[in-house]
């Protein structure tokens, strides 16, 4: 998600500067970006893949974010990850009105929003996978969020990424995962029970459903933690079973049968 956010804003011309956990971090982030702009600019989807390469800068320290007007926050799916990254930054980050955002796929922003001195300025700006290639962007905004950081998140989600938005109550899941995640969840029991074969569910959901993919693979593309850890944002703080993740999924993680990036989940890649 990061690389895809990057490549995005570098693609509409703005200055990026990436921060990795670490240097073999940053030097695969950076070949990624590589081999997406030489793929881009292979397509004539972009003119020099170069360019935006310059726009590019990868560091390990978060000092380098201290000139920053925004920062968008894609590290794990982990409440305790990213409160404290969202403390670090609030000292870090220097300029009065810049805007602190998340890509968070589950967590409530007034958790991140309230350990700042700028709640105002937190928001959840949360883009979905391939980022160049899906047009939304929910934007979430916390109780304490200021209209104006929501205006300015959208115009730049909208005018600067070519983007479309959609405005979500800052609820566990937002809109599209409080509406997926029940789905594969659903999927993986129909699987776990035996009710069907993993490609049977897939291939039956593509040919009955008008989907581009089933369940079962989209969840591989997701990743299988990053599904576990969503579903117990949701069940955490709505306490439907719908939300509770199935024994499988955590078997699978525990297994570190996580999906693609992995090369095996529900599929071997």
């Amino acid at each position: 998600m990061g690389a895809g956010i990057t490549e995005v804003a570098a693609r509409s011309g703005l200055d990026v500067v990436v921060v990795e956990s670490s240097q073999a971090a940053a030097d695969a982030g950076r070949d990624r970006l590589e081999k997406s702009l030489a793929r881009a600019e292979s397509r004539g989807k972009i003119d020099s893949a170069a360019a935006v390469l310059e726009r590019i800068r990868v560091e390990t320290d978060l000092d380098a974010l201290a000139d920053r007007q925004l920062v968008v926050e894609a590290i794990l799916e982990e409440e305790t990850a990213k409160v404290e990254l969202f403390r670090s930054l609030d000292k870090i980050v220097a300029a009065e009105d810049a805007i602190l955002a998340s890509n968070t796929s589950s967590i409530p922003i007034m958790k991140l929003g309230t350990v700042t001195q700028r709640p105002q300025q937190v928001i959840g700006i949360h883009f979905f996978n391939p980022v160049p290639v899906l047009q939304l962007v929910e934007l979430v905004p916390s109780l304490l969020t200021s209209q104006e950081t929501t205006d300015r998140s959208r115009a730049l989600a909208e005018e600067q990424l070519g983007k479309k938005t959609i405005l979500c109550q800052d609820r566990a899941g937002f809109v599209v995962n409080a509406l997926l995640i029940p789905f594969v969840l659903s999927a993986i029991r129909m699987l776990e029970s035996g009710f069907a074969t993993a490609e049977d569910i897939d291939r039956g959901f593509v040919l009955g459903a008008a989907h581009p993919q089933g369940p079962l693979a989209l969840a591989d593309l997701i990743g299988l933690d990053t599904i576990q850890a969503i579903a117990q944002s949701l069940y955490q703080e709505f306490r439907e079973t719908q939300y509770a993740p199935p024994p499988l999924l955590q078997r699978m993680v525990d297994a570190g049968l996580l999906g693609r990036k992995t090369g095996r989940g529900f599929y071997t890649y």
